[in-house]
Protein backbone atom coordinates (compact mmCIF):
# COMPACT_ATOMS: atom_id res chain seq x y z
CA UNK A 1 0.00 0.00 0.00
CA UNK A 2 1.01 3.24 -0.68
CA UNK A 3 2.58 5.55 2.10
CA UNK A 4 1.69 8.65 0.60
CA UNK A 5 -0.59 10.55 2.57
CA UNK A 6 -3.17 13.94 2.13
CA UNK A 7 -1.70 17.21 3.96
CA UNK A 8 -4.69 17.36 5.59
CA UNK A 9 -4.01 13.35 7.03
CA UNK A 10 -6.47 11.34 5.19
CA UNK A 11 -5.37 8.57 3.84
CA UNK A 12 -4.94 8.30 0.20
CA UNK A 13 -6.04 5.70 -2.05
CA UNK A 14 -4.14 1.95 -1.51
CA UNK A 15 -1.64 1.23 -5.10
CA UNK A 16 -0.81 -2.18 -5.71
CA UNK A 17 3.04 -2.55 -5.15
CA UNK A 18 3.09 -5.10 -7.73
CA UNK A 19 1.18 -2.19 -10.12
CA UNK A 20 3.69 0.31 -9.40
CA UNK A 21 6.94 0.22 -8.26
CA UNK A 22 7.64 2.51 -5.13
CA UNK A 23 10.64 4.64 -6.83
CA UNK A 24 8.19 5.09 -9.96
CA UNK A 25 5.41 6.25 -7.64
CA UNK A 26 7.75 8.79 -5.74
CA UNK A 27 9.06 10.22 -9.40
CA UNK A 28 5.49 10.56 -10.23
CA UNK A 29 4.08 12.32 -7.27
CA UNK A 30 6.94 14.25 -5.93
CA UNK A 31 6.29 16.87 -4.03
CA UNK A 32 2.74 15.63 -3.35
CA UNK A 33 4.34 12.70 -1.18
CA UNK A 34 6.90 15.23 0.12
CA UNK A 35 3.44 17.66 1.96
CA UNK A 36 2.55 14.37 3.34
CA UNK A 37 4.99 15.03 5.92
CA UNK A 38 5.44 11.57 7.38
CA UNK A 39 7.74 9.60 9.38
CA UNK A 40 7.64 6.13 10.31
CA UNK A 41 9.18 4.69 13.85
CA UNK A 42 11.20 1.52 13.10
CA UNK A 43 12.73 -0.36 15.64
CA UNK A 44 16.54 -1.20 15.14
CA UNK A 45 16.32 -3.54 11.82
CA UNK A 46 16.98 -7.43 12.92
CA UNK A 47 15.88 -6.09 16.04
CA UNK A 48 13.14 -3.54 16.01
CA UNK A 49 9.11 -4.39 16.16
CA UNK A 50 8.79 -3.17 12.57
CA UNK A 51 12.06 -4.48 10.65
CA UNK A 52 10.62 -7.46 9.51
CA UNK A 53 7.82 -4.46 7.57
CA UNK A 54 9.48 -1.14 7.13
CA UNK A 55 6.84 1.19 7.34
CA UNK A 56 4.39 -0.60 9.14
CA UNK A 57 5.19 0.94 12.43
CA UNK A 58 4.00 3.85 14.43
CA UNK A 59 3.15 7.06 11.86
CA UNK A 60 4.22 10.61 12.88
CA UNK A 61 2.58 13.41 10.65
CA UNK A 62 4.15 15.98 10.52
CA UNK A 63 2.46 20.19 10.08
CA UNK A 64 0.75 21.09 7.33
CA UNK A 65 2.44 21.78 4.23
CA UNK A 66 2.21 25.33 3.03
CA UNK A 67 0.41 26.93 1.11
CA UNK A 68 0.75 26.80 -2.49
CA UNK A 69 2.67 27.07 -4.39
CA UNK A 70 5.89 26.34 -2.85
CA UNK A 71 9.05 28.49 -3.26
CA UNK A 72 12.27 29.25 -1.66
CA UNK A 73 12.23 31.98 0.72
CA UNK A 74 14.95 33.28 3.35
CA UNK A 75 12.95 34.66 6.18
CA UNK A 76 13.77 33.66 9.99
CA UNK A 77 17.14 31.82 8.55
CA UNK A 78 21.14 32.42 8.13
CA UNK A 79 19.86 33.53 4.39
CA UNK A 80 18.16 36.44 5.77
CA UNK A 81 20.03 37.87 8.70
CA UNK A 82 23.42 36.69 11.10
CA UNK A 83 23.93 37.50 14.20
CA UNK A 84 27.25 39.74 14.27
CA UNK A 85 29.15 41.89 16.63
CA UNK A 86 29.31 45.68 17.02
CA UNK A 87 32.16 47.12 17.34
CA UNK A 88 35.82 46.45 17.31
CA UNK A 89 37.42 45.09 20.45
CA UNK A 90 36.20 44.40 24.29
CA UNK A 91 33.00 43.38 25.36
CA UNK A 92 31.12 43.70 21.78
CA UNK A 93 27.16 43.91 21.24
CA UNK A 94 25.61 41.77 18.41
CA UNK A 95 23.07 43.06 15.90
CA UNK A 96 21.55 42.36 12.54
CA UNK A 97 24.12 41.19 10.19
CA UNK A 98 25.00 40.59 6.46
CA UNK A 99 23.22 36.68 5.42
CA UNK A 100 25.00 33.86 4.09
CA UNK A 101 24.64 32.97 0.90
CA UNK A 102 24.59 29.73 -0.30
CA UNK A 103 27.16 28.02 -2.03
CA UNK A 104 26.83 25.26 -4.63
CA UNK A 105 29.44 22.27 -4.28
CA UNK A 106 29.84 20.07 -7.02
CA UNK A 107 32.84 17.67 -5.74
CA UNK A 108 30.56 14.76 -5.98
CA UNK A 109 28.66 15.56 -9.18
CA UNK A 110 28.31 17.75 -11.55
CA UNK A 111 25.68 20.73 -10.69
CA UNK A 112 23.79 20.82 -14.86
CA UNK A 113 21.98 24.26 -15.86
CA UNK A 114 18.13 24.11 -15.64
CA UNK A 115 18.06 21.94 -12.68
CA UNK A 116 15.94 24.32 -10.27
CA UNK A 117 12.78 24.14 -12.85
CA UNK A 118 12.67 20.37 -12.96
CA UNK A 119 13.73 19.22 -8.85
CA UNK A 120 11.27 17.83 -6.88
CA UNK A 121 11.16 17.82 -3.50
CA UNK A 122 12.14 13.85 -1.44
CA UNK A 123 12.99 14.68 2.16
CA UNK A 124 12.78 17.81 4.69
CA UNK A 125 13.92 17.57 7.95
CA UNK A 126 15.99 19.67 11.05
CA UNK A 127 19.09 19.05 12.78
CA UNK A 128 19.77 19.96 16.15
CA UNK A 129 22.91 18.93 18.19
CA UNK A 130 24.94 19.35 21.13
CA UNK A 131 22.41 21.20 23.15
CA UNK A 132 24.42 20.55 26.00
CA UNK A 133 21.04 21.49 28.57
CA UNK A 134 23.68 21.85 32.27
CA UNK A 135 22.98 21.80 35.52
CA UNK A 136 25.18 24.60 36.23
CA UNK A 137 25.17 23.75 40.02
CA UNK A 138 26.27 19.76 39.56
CA UNK A 139 28.97 18.92 41.76
CA UNK A 140 30.59 16.46 39.47
CA UNK A 141 31.46 19.64 36.66
CA UNK A 142 35.01 20.46 36.58
CA UNK A 143 34.58 24.21 35.95
CA UNK A 144 37.66 24.64 37.76
CA UNK A 145 39.34 23.50 34.22
CA UNK A 146 38.74 26.93 32.60
CA UNK A 147 42.14 27.79 32.73
CA UNK A 148 42.92 24.46 30.58
CA UNK A 149 39.96 24.70 28.32
CA UNK A 150 37.39 27.26 27.33
CA UNK A 151 34.67 24.06 27.27
CA UNK A 152 35.10 23.58 31.04
CA UNK A 153 32.80 26.47 32.15
CA UNK A 154 31.32 29.01 30.01
CA UNK A 155 30.02 32.37 31.30
CA UNK A 156 26.72 31.65 29.26
CA UNK A 157 25.46 28.08 30.26
CA UNK A 158 23.34 29.03 33.25
CA UNK A 159 20.62 29.86 30.07
CA UNK A 160 21.00 27.24 28.38
CA UNK A 161 17.34 26.31 28.74
CA UNK A 162 15.74 29.42 27.59
CA UNK A 163 18.29 29.43 24.66
CA UNK A 164 17.08 25.69 23.39
CA UNK A 165 13.81 26.74 24.02
CA UNK A 166 14.14 29.94 21.79
CA UNK A 167 15.41 27.27 19.13
CA UNK A 168 12.29 25.35 19.34
CA UNK A 169 10.41 28.93 18.81
CA UNK A 170 12.44 29.02 15.40
CA UNK A 171 11.62 25.94 14.26
CA UNK A 172 8.06 26.10 14.61
CA UNK A 173 8.08 29.69 13.25
CA UNK A 174 9.64 27.99 10.10
CA UNK A 175 6.92 27.72 6.87
CA UNK A 176 8.76 24.84 5.48
CA UNK A 177 12.11 23.98 4.36
CA UNK A 178 14.23 27.20 3.27
CA UNK A 179 15.19 26.02 -0.75
CA UNK A 180 12.60 24.43 -1.59
CA UNK A 181 9.48 25.56 0.16
CA UNK A 182 8.11 22.32 0.73
CA UNK A 183 7.24 21.12 4.47
CA UNK A 184 9.59 19.74 7.37
CA UNK A 185 9.07 16.17 8.27
CA UNK A 186 10.81 16.33 11.42
CA UNK A 187 13.70 17.32 13.52
CA UNK A 188 16.54 14.86 14.54
CA UNK A 189 19.29 16.01 17.74
CA UNK A 190 22.37 14.38 17.36
CA UNK A 191 23.20 14.02 20.93
CA UNK A 192 24.90 15.70 23.96
CA UNK A 193 21.38 17.17 24.23
CA UNK A 194 22.70 16.73 28.45
CA UNK A 195 25.96 17.83 29.81
CA UNK A 196 26.32 16.24 32.93
CA UNK A 197 24.71 12.70 32.14
CA UNK A 198 21.81 13.36 35.18
CA UNK A 199 18.77 12.64 35.35
CA UNK A 200 17.36 16.30 35.91
CA UNK A 201 18.88 17.72 32.96
CA UNK A 202 17.65 14.67 30.53
CA UNK A 203 14.10 15.41 32.02
CA UNK A 204 14.64 19.33 31.28
CA UNK A 205 15.42 17.97 27.64
CA UNK A 206 12.56 15.86 26.92
CA UNK A 207 10.32 19.17 28.04
CA UNK A 208 11.99 21.35 26.33
CA UNK A 209 11.50 19.51 23.07
CA UNK A 210 8.15 18.18 23.70
CA UNK A 211 6.51 20.76 25.77
CA UNK A 212 6.15 22.04 29.12
CA UNK A 213 7.38 23.88 32.46
CA UNK A 214 11.27 23.64 32.99
CA UNK A 215 12.50 25.08 36.70
CA UNK A 216 16.77 24.96 35.57
CA UNK A 217 17.80 24.86 39.09
CA UNK A 218 18.87 21.57 41.32
CA UNK A 219 19.68 21.89 45.36
CA UNK A 220 18.50 24.67 47.03
CA UNK A 221 15.06 26.10 45.35
CA UNK A 222 15.63 29.27 47.35
CA UNK A 223 19.21 30.08 45.47
CA UNK A 224 21.77 29.42 43.13
CA UNK A 225 24.69 27.81 44.59
CA UNK A 226 27.10 27.43 41.75
CA UNK A 227 30.59 29.35 40.53
CA UNK A 228 29.37 32.30 39.82
CA UNK A 229 28.92 33.19 43.40
CA UNK A 230 31.46 31.60 44.88
CA UNK A 231 33.82 34.89 45.21
CA UNK A 232 36.43 33.12 43.22
CA UNK A 233 37.48 35.52 40.30
CA UNK A 234 38.12 32.33 37.74
CA UNK A 235 34.59 33.20 37.38
CA UNK A 236 31.94 35.47 36.09
CA UNK A 237 29.70 36.98 38.92
CA UNK A 238 26.89 39.07 36.92
CA UNK A 239 24.76 39.96 40.73
CA UNK A 240 28.13 40.69 42.09
CA UNK A 241 30.30 44.06 42.11
CA UNK A 242 33.66 42.13 42.04
CA UNK A 243 36.07 42.44 39.28
CA UNK A 244 36.21 39.05 38.06
CA UNK A 245 38.51 37.74 35.28
CA UNK A 246 35.52 38.10 33.05
CA UNK A 247 34.68 41.72 34.22
CA UNK A 248 38.28 42.43 32.99
CA UNK A 249 37.29 41.13 29.61
CA UNK A 250 33.73 44.12 30.02
CA UNK A 251 31.57 41.83 31.13
CA UNK A 252 28.57 43.21 32.58
CA UNK A 253 27.55 43.87 35.76
CA UNK A 254 23.42 42.19 35.93
CA UNK A 255 21.63 42.31 39.46
CA UNK A 256 19.08 39.36 39.22
CA UNK A 257 20.73 37.59 36.37
CA UNK A 258 21.69 34.20 38.73
CA UNK A 259 17.91 34.56 40.27
CA UNK A 260 16.50 34.70 36.82
CA UNK A 261 18.67 31.57 35.63
CA UNK A 262 17.05 29.59 37.47
CA UNK A 263 13.58 30.67 37.29
CA UNK A 264 10.72 28.68 35.67
CA UNK A 265 10.95 28.43 31.77
CA UNK A 266 7.90 27.58 29.46
CA UNK A 267 8.39 25.63 26.38
CA UNK A 268 5.90 25.44 23.82
CA UNK A 269 7.76 22.39 21.98
CA UNK A 270 8.21 21.34 18.55
CA UNK A 271 5.16 21.14 16.83
CA UNK A 272 7.13 18.85 14.48
CA UNK A 273 7.76 15.30 15.06
CA UNK A 274 11.50 14.66 16.82
CA UNK A 275 13.75 11.59 17.03
CA UNK A 276 16.72 11.83 19.59
CA UNK A 277 20.62 10.31 18.89
CA UNK A 278 22.84 9.71 21.97
CA UNK A 279 26.26 11.53 22.70
CA UNK A 280 29.29 11.28 25.31
CA UNK A 281 27.94 13.96 27.23
CA UNK A 282 23.97 11.67 27.60
CA UNK A 283 25.52 8.56 28.10
CA UNK A 284 29.05 9.46 30.28
CA UNK A 285 29.65 11.41 33.75
CA UNK A 286 31.69 14.22 32.59
CA UNK A 287 30.94 13.51 29.35
CA UNK A 288 34.02 11.34 29.26
CA UNK A 289 34.09 8.65 32.25
CA UNK A 290 33.03 5.27 32.36
CA UNK A 291 29.51 5.11 33.51
CA UNK A 292 28.49 2.92 36.93
CA UNK A 293 31.13 4.26 39.61
CA UNK A 294 29.51 4.64 42.62
CA UNK A 295 32.14 7.78 44.25
CA UNK A 296 31.07 9.47 41.13
CA UNK A 297 27.22 8.63 41.93
CA UNK A 298 27.92 10.34 45.46
CA UNK A 299 29.66 12.51 44.35
CA UNK A 300 26.77 13.73 42.12
CA UNK A 301 23.92 14.06 44.50
CA UNK A 302 25.56 14.97 47.66
CA UNK A 303 26.66 17.99 49.36
CA UNK A 304 29.70 18.81 48.44
CA UNK A 305 31.48 20.43 45.32
CA UNK A 306 34.60 21.53 44.24
CA UNK A 307 35.07 24.91 42.58
CA UNK A 308 39.07 25.54 42.16
CA UNK A 309 42.11 23.45 41.97
CA UNK A 310 45.47 24.40 41.73
CA UNK A 311 46.96 25.06 38.10
CA UNK A 312 49.08 22.51 37.71
CA UNK A 313 47.12 19.84 38.75
CA UNK A 314 44.32 21.00 36.49
CA UNK A 315 47.02 20.87 33.95
CA UNK A 316 47.74 17.13 34.51
CA UNK A 317 43.83 16.45 34.63
CA UNK A 318 43.09 17.93 31.57
CA UNK A 319 45.93 16.45 29.49
CA UNK A 320 45.11 13.38 30.75
CA UNK A 321 40.66 13.52 30.08
CA UNK A 322 42.38 15.26 25.82
CA UNK A 323 44.33 12.25 25.46
CA UNK A 324 41.94 9.77 26.50
CA UNK A 325 44.71 8.25 29.47
CA UNK A 326 41.64 7.78 32.21
CA UNK A 327 38.65 6.86 30.66
CA UNK A 328 37.64 5.03 34.17
CA UNK A 329 38.07 8.23 36.09
CA UNK A 330 40.70 7.11 38.58
CA UNK A 331 43.08 9.94 37.90
CA UNK A 332 39.82 12.16 38.27
CA UNK A 333 38.65 10.39 41.69
CA UNK A 334 42.74 10.71 43.30
CA UNK A 335 42.26 14.50 42.88
CA UNK A 336 38.60 14.78 44.00
CA UNK A 337 39.58 12.65 46.89
CA UNK A 338 42.76 15.22 48.14
CA UNK A 339 40.60 17.73 47.56
CA UNK A 340 37.74 16.49 49.60
CA UNK A 341 38.68 19.47 52.50
CA UNK A 342 38.50 22.11 50.18
CA UNK A 343 34.93 21.24 48.64
CA UNK A 344 32.35 23.72 49.46
CA UNK A 345 29.28 22.74 51.05
CA UNK A 346 25.83 22.84 48.30
CA UNK A 347 22.55 21.40 48.97
CA UNK A 348 22.27 17.36 48.28
CA UNK A 349 19.56 16.56 45.28
CA UNK A 350 18.43 12.90 44.32
CA UNK A 351 17.73 14.42 40.70
CA UNK A 352 21.05 14.86 40.03
CA UNK A 353 21.91 11.26 39.66
CA UNK A 354 23.24 9.96 36.39
CA UNK A 355 20.97 7.72 34.61
CA UNK A 356 21.61 4.34 32.64
CA UNK A 357 21.17 3.83 28.52
CA UNK A 358 17.69 1.95 29.59
CA UNK A 359 16.99 5.53 31.81
CA UNK A 360 17.38 7.19 28.34
CA UNK A 361 15.29 5.36 26.34
CA UNK A 362 12.48 4.84 28.97
CA UNK A 363 12.45 8.25 29.65
CA UNK A 364 11.88 8.90 25.78
CA UNK A 365 9.16 6.57 25.99
CA UNK A 366 7.14 8.12 28.11
CA UNK A 367 3.53 9.19 27.66
CA UNK A 368 4.48 12.70 29.48
CA UNK A 369 7.15 13.42 26.60
CA UNK A 370 5.56 11.86 23.67
CA UNK A 371 4.40 15.60 22.37
CA UNK A 372 4.29 15.66 18.44
CA UNK A 373 5.72 12.12 18.58
CA UNK A 374 6.57 9.35 17.61
CA UNK A 375 6.01 7.12 20.78
CA UNK A 376 10.17 6.75 21.78
CA UNK A 377 11.31 8.86 19.52
CA UNK A 378 12.72 6.75 17.60
CA UNK A 379 13.62 3.78 20.52
CA UNK A 380 11.40 0.87 21.28
CA UNK A 381 10.86 -1.11 23.60
CA UNK A 382 13.47 -3.67 21.58
CA UNK A 383 16.10 -1.28 22.50
CA UNK A 384 14.99 -1.81 26.05
CA UNK A 385 15.02 -5.63 25.66
CA UNK A 386 18.57 -5.58 24.01
CA UNK A 387 20.12 -2.81 25.63
CA UNK A 388 21.09 -1.18 22.70
CA UNK A 389 20.56 2.97 21.47
CA UNK A 390 20.49 2.68 17.78
CA UNK A 391 17.72 2.03 15.38
CA UNK A 392 15.95 2.94 11.82
CA UNK A 393 12.84 4.96 10.83
CA UNK A 394 11.49 5.90 7.70
CA UNK A 395 11.94 9.70 6.72
CA UNK A 396 9.76 9.56 3.38
CA UNK A 397 8.35 7.32 0.82
CA UNK A 398 11.60 6.57 -0.44
CA UNK A 399 14.05 7.71 2.34
CA UNK A 400 15.38 5.62 5.46
CA UNK A 401 17.14 7.13 8.20
CA UNK A 402 19.59 5.24 10.51
CA UNK A 403 20.57 6.75 14.14
CA UNK A 404 23.91 5.11 15.45
CA UNK A 405 25.03 5.37 19.23
CA UNK A 406 28.49 5.84 19.09
CA UNK A 407 29.18 6.40 22.35
CA UNK A 408 31.95 4.29 24.00
CA UNK A 409 30.87 3.01 27.49
CA UNK A 410 34.28 1.85 28.09
CA UNK A 411 35.24 6.22 28.83
CA UNK A 412 36.63 9.16 26.79
CA UNK A 413 34.97 11.47 25.14
CA UNK A 414 35.96 10.17 21.40
CA UNK A 415 33.32 7.42 19.59
CA UNK A 416 33.48 4.49 17.73
CA UNK A 417 30.96 1.39 17.24
CA UNK A 418 31.22 -2.22 18.86
CA UNK A 419 31.40 -5.08 16.52
CA UNK A 420 27.78 -6.12 16.89
CA UNK A 421 26.62 -2.29 16.54
CA UNK A 422 28.83 -2.40 13.11
CA UNK A 423 26.93 -5.39 11.52
CA UNK A 424 23.55 -4.33 12.08
CA UNK A 425 24.56 -1.59 9.79
CA UNK A 426 26.07 -3.52 7.08
CA UNK A 427 22.96 -6.06 7.37
CA UNK A 428 20.44 -3.03 7.82
CA UNK A 429 22.34 -1.32 4.52
CA UNK A 430 22.62 -5.00 2.58
CA UNK A 431 18.56 -5.15 2.94
CA UNK A 432 17.75 -1.81 2.33
CA UNK A 433 19.40 -2.20 -1.38
CA UNK A 434 18.32 -5.74 -1.90
CA UNK A 435 14.67 -5.30 -1.32
CA UNK A 436 14.73 -1.81 -2.70
CA UNK A 437 12.18 -0.53 0.00
CA UNK A 438 14.05 2.93 -0.21
CA UNK A 439 16.52 4.24 -2.67
CA UNK A 440 18.37 6.52 -0.09
CA UNK A 441 19.77 6.30 3.61
CA UNK A 442 20.61 9.42 5.32
CA UNK A 443 22.69 8.23 8.40
CA UNK A 444 22.66 10.28 12.04
CA UNK A 445 25.39 10.48 14.57
CA UNK A 446 26.45 12.06 17.15
CA UNK A 447 30.18 11.48 16.52
CA UNK A 448 31.93 12.74 12.82
CA UNK A 449 34.30 10.18 11.21
CA UNK A 450 37.62 12.16 12.27
CA UNK A 451 36.21 11.76 16.15
CA UNK A 452 35.53 8.13 16.09
CA UNK A 453 39.25 6.76 17.34
CA UNK A 454 38.55 5.79 20.89
CA UNK A 455 38.86 1.83 20.98
CA UNK A 456 38.26 1.40 24.82
CA UNK A 457 36.98 -1.72 25.49
CA UNK A 458 33.14 -1.55 26.10
CA UNK A 459 32.70 -3.26 29.61
CA UNK A 460 29.32 -5.02 29.15
CA UNK A 461 31.18 -6.81 26.02
CA UNK A 462 34.64 -7.56 26.74
CA UNK A 463 35.22 -9.75 24.05
CA UNK A 464 34.05 -7.16 21.11
CA UNK A 465 36.50 -5.03 19.25
CA UNK A 466 35.47 -1.45 18.35
CA UNK A 467 36.03 0.12 15.26
CA UNK A 468 36.49 3.25 14.09
CA UNK A 469 35.31 6.10 11.75
CA UNK A 470 37.41 5.36 8.62
CA UNK A 471 36.45 1.72 9.11
CA UNK A 472 32.60 3.04 9.55
CA UNK A 473 32.77 5.49 6.70
CA UNK A 474 34.27 2.93 4.46
CA UNK A 475 31.34 0.60 4.79
CA UNK A 476 29.14 3.36 4.09
CA UNK A 477 30.79 4.23 1.00
CA UNK A 478 30.20 0.61 -0.18
CA UNK A 479 26.79 1.53 0.05
CA UNK A 480 25.25 3.42 -3.13
CA UNK A 481 22.38 4.30 -1.04
CA UNK A 482 24.08 6.57 1.64
CA UNK A 483 23.86 10.16 0.82
CA UNK A 484 25.14 11.76 3.91
CA UNK A 485 26.31 11.27 7.37
CA UNK A 486 24.28 13.89 9.71
CA UNK A 487 26.25 14.50 12.96
CA UNK A 488 28.09 16.76 15.05
CA UNK A 489 30.34 16.88 18.49
CA UNK A 490 32.93 19.29 17.30
CA UNK A 491 30.88 22.11 17.54
CA UNK A 492 31.73 23.50 13.96
CA UNK A 493 29.83 23.20 10.44
CA UNK A 494 31.73 21.45 8.52
CA UNK A 495 30.87 19.78 5.27
CA UNK A 496 33.40 16.93 3.97
CA UNK A 497 32.87 14.79 0.64
CA UNK A 498 33.40 11.58 0.66
CA UNK A 499 33.60 9.57 -2.67
CA UNK A 500 29.53 9.25 -2.77
CA UNK A 501 28.05 10.64 0.07
CA UNK A 502 28.09 13.96 2.38
CA UNK A 503 29.47 14.19 6.10
CA UNK A 504 27.64 17.23 7.32
CA UNK A 505 28.85 18.13 10.96
CA UNK A 506 26.67 21.41 12.79
CA UNK A 507 27.83 23.36 15.47
CA UNK A 508 26.29 23.19 18.62
CA UNK A 509 23.43 25.28 20.73
CA UNK A 510 26.03 26.46 23.55
CA UNK A 511 28.88 27.98 21.91
CA UNK A 512 28.41 30.90 19.40
CA UNK A 513 27.43 30.82 16.72
CA UNK A 514 24.62 28.55 18.29
CA UNK A 515 23.22 26.95 15.25
CA UNK A 516 21.09 24.28 14.01
CA UNK A 517 19.95 23.18 10.13
CA UNK A 518 17.63 22.35 7.85
CA UNK A 519 18.61 19.70 5.48
CA UNK A 520 16.77 19.22 2.36
CA UNK A 521 16.74 16.27 -0.47
CA UNK A 522 15.57 17.13 -3.83
CA UNK A 523 15.88 14.70 -7.27
CA UNK A 524 17.21 16.77 -10.19
CA UNK A 525 15.96 14.52 -12.60
CA UNK A 526 19.14 15.17 -14.27
CA UNK A 527 21.12 12.01 -12.72
CA UNK A 528 21.58 13.72 -10.11
CA UNK A 529 20.34 14.55 -6.56
CA UNK A 530 20.87 17.86 -4.05
CA UNK A 531 20.75 17.91 -0.57
CA UNK A 532 20.16 21.68 0.54
CA UNK A 533 21.79 22.59 4.18
CA UNK A 534 20.21 26.05 5.61
CA UNK A 535 21.92 26.93 9.47
CA UNK A 536 19.05 28.83 11.64
CA UNK A 537 19.36 30.78 14.64
CA UNK A 538 17.13 30.33 17.77
CA UNK A 539 14.06 33.09 17.70
CA UNK A 540 16.04 35.43 20.36
CA UNK A 541 16.50 38.66 18.82
CA UNK A 542 20.14 39.62 17.98
CA UNK A 543 20.16 42.93 20.17
CA UNK A 544 19.97 42.44 23.51
CA UNK A 545 18.48 44.69 26.70
CA UNK A 546 20.71 44.23 30.13
CA UNK A 547 17.58 45.07 31.86
CA UNK A 548 15.19 42.44 29.92
CA UNK A 549 15.74 39.64 32.15
CA UNK A 550 12.42 37.97 30.52
CA UNK A 551 12.82 34.37 29.03
CA UNK A 552 13.08 35.93 25.65
CA UNK A 553 15.57 38.57 27.39
CA UNK A 554 17.57 35.64 28.52
CA UNK A 555 17.97 33.58 25.20
CA UNK A 556 19.25 36.57 23.38
CA UNK A 557 21.71 36.93 25.93
CA UNK A 558 22.75 33.45 26.09
CA UNK A 559 24.12 34.42 22.57
CA UNK A 560 25.61 36.76 23.23
CA UNK A 561 27.64 36.18 26.00
CA UNK A 562 28.55 32.61 24.16
CA UNK A 563 30.04 35.20 21.77
CA UNK A 564 32.15 37.04 23.85
CA UNK A 565 33.15 34.15 26.10
CA UNK A 566 37.02 34.20 26.42
CA UNK A 567 38.63 31.45 24.61
CA UNK A 568 36.17 30.81 22.47
CA UNK A 569 36.86 29.15 19.28
CA UNK A 570 36.24 31.96 16.55
CA UNK A 571 35.99 29.66 13.71
CA UNK A 572 33.12 27.29 14.54
CA UNK A 573 30.75 29.02 12.05
CA UNK A 574 32.85 27.45 9.35
CA UNK A 575 33.83 28.59 5.88
CA UNK A 576 30.93 29.21 3.44
CA UNK A 577 30.77 25.65 1.92
CA UNK A 578 29.91 24.85 5.73
CA UNK A 579 27.48 26.91 5.86
CA UNK A 580 24.02 27.37 3.40
CA UNK A 581 25.30 25.06 0.65
CA UNK A 582 23.61 22.76 -2.43
CA UNK A 583 25.56 19.46 -2.28
CA UNK A 584 25.07 17.56 -5.44
CA UNK A 585 25.57 13.70 -5.60
CA UNK A 586 25.51 11.58 -8.67
CA UNK A 587 22.18 9.00 -7.74
CA UNK A 588 23.14 5.73 -7.86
Amino acid sequence: MSRIRSVTGAATSAVAAAAVHRRALLAAAGAVSLSAGVGYALGPAGHGEAAAAPGRGPVARSRLAPAAPLAPYHAGTTLGSVAAPRGASGYRRLGDGPAWDRVVRSELAPAHRGREARRTALAAFVQFTDLHLVDVQHPLRYEYLRAQTASAWRPQEALSVPGAVALVERVNALRGAPATGAPLHFVMTTGDNTDNNSRNELDWFLTVMSGGRVTPNSGDPRHYEGVQSSGLKLYWHPDAALRDADKGHGFPHLPGFLDAAIREVNSPGLNLPWYSTVGNHDALPGGCYAPGDSYFTELAVGGRKLMDLDAARGAALWKAVKKGRDPRGAHFKEILRAEARRMRPVTPDEARAPFTPAEYVRAHLDPAHEGPGPVGHGYTRRNLAERTQYYTFRISDDVLGISLDTTDPGGHYEGSLGTGQLRWLERTLDQVEKSGDASYVIVFSHHTSRSMRNLVTDPRHPHEARHGGDEVLALLRRHRSVLAWVNGHSHKNAITPHGTLWEVSTASHVDFPQLARVIELTDNHDGTLSLFTTLIESAAPHRTEHTDLSQTGLAALYRELAFNAPGARSTLGGAPGDRNTELVLRKG
